[in-house]
């Protein structure tokens, strides 16, 4: 059993160059990977920064460390012109980008609904999710991509030179859903999960979501070896100290994440914790990624 790698969820709530220090700063600790999440705004909270200009800074800013959207949201991209930002920032970044991709919040002070309309049924966003990274698979893979969809279009996209890794960015993709999975089983390098949502105790609901995951990888014949947990949702003591955070580790290893990824302490929310625990486990846990420079 090998010890999961871990990574940080990186608040775009700081003005650069304030934010730039805190996208080094993990890379200096040592983590295998650094995330943004991708709103328009996210519960009200405020300043809130664009998901992937920041990435394209925190690439310029930064030389080993992945980096990632954690999770890119259709709700309000497009996938012609989020596959032409995926490419460039590939590109700045020296081929160090994970996409993570999900079907998007469904809260209206976050992404849902936030152009307009109608609210989308629960039928409809897992539609237009299929859809949407059906499309970008596409458009980052191919030289040239036409593509009448019943959500989205593309004519005659010509994405030449394409991204530096081939034969395009890896796709971490979120759902746990039946249809989320299957698409993560297609498409995916890697799955997001986390025990939000499901009113048992955590580590069997990730048990359960891990199980029914391998299943879809079995029905699609495909292997995703990257298993990413996203913490932080559950009253799990993750950051209560060192030991807390080796415990809940070693027992998710067992179920086969991969990845674990923190939040940045952040005071006065839901996602305070002691910054001296966090930079110990980033200490005690990221030499792999100081010595290998990541993937």
């Amino acid at each position: 059993m090998t010890a999961p790698r871990i990574g940080a969820v990186i608040w775009p709530m700081q003005s650069w160059p304030e934010a730039g220090e805190t996208w080094r700063r993990a890379e200096e600790l040592g983590f295998r990977h650094a995330w943004v999440y991708d709103h328009i705004a996210w519960r009200g909270t405020t300043p809130w920064y664009d998901a992937y200009t920041t990435l394209a800074a925190a690439a310029a800013a930064t030389s080993r460390i992945r980096l990632g959207t954690l999770v890119t949201s259709p709700n309000f991209r497009h996938p012609v012109p989020t596959a032409h930002a995926v490419k460039t920032i590939d590109h700045v970044c020296g081929g160090r980008l994970d996409l993570g991709i999900g079907a998007g919040g469904t809260r209206r002070a976050s992404d849902a609904g936030i152009l307009g309309g109608d609210d989308w049924t629960p039928r409809e966003r897992a539609d237009r999710f299929a859809d949407w990274v059906g499309l970008l698979d596409r458009l980052l893979r191919q030289p040239e991509t036409t593509f009448e969809g019943t959500h989205y279009t593309a004519r005659e996209v010509v994405q030449e030179p394409g991204c530096v890794q081939r034969p395009r960015v890896p796709f971490v993709i979120a759902g746990d859903g039946p249809r989320g999975m299957r698409l993560a089983a297609r498409h995916g390098a890697g799955w997001v999960t986390s025990p939000h949502g499901d009113g048992r105790e955590a580590w069997d609901t990730v048990r359960a979501r891990m199980d029914a995951f391998d299943a879809a990888c079995a029905e699609e014949g495909r292997e995703v070896a990257e298993r990413v947990l996203l913490t932080g949702f559950s009253e799990e003591p993750w950051l209560d100290s060192t030991a807390a955070f080796d415990d809940l580790a070693g027992r998710y290893a067992e179920l086969g994440v991969t990845e674990i990824v923190l939040h940045w302490p952040r005071p006065g929310s839901a996602f305070d914790a002691d910054m001296k625990v966090f930079e110990a486990v980033a200490a005690e846990h990221g030499e792999h990624t100081r010595r290998t420079g990541g993937r």
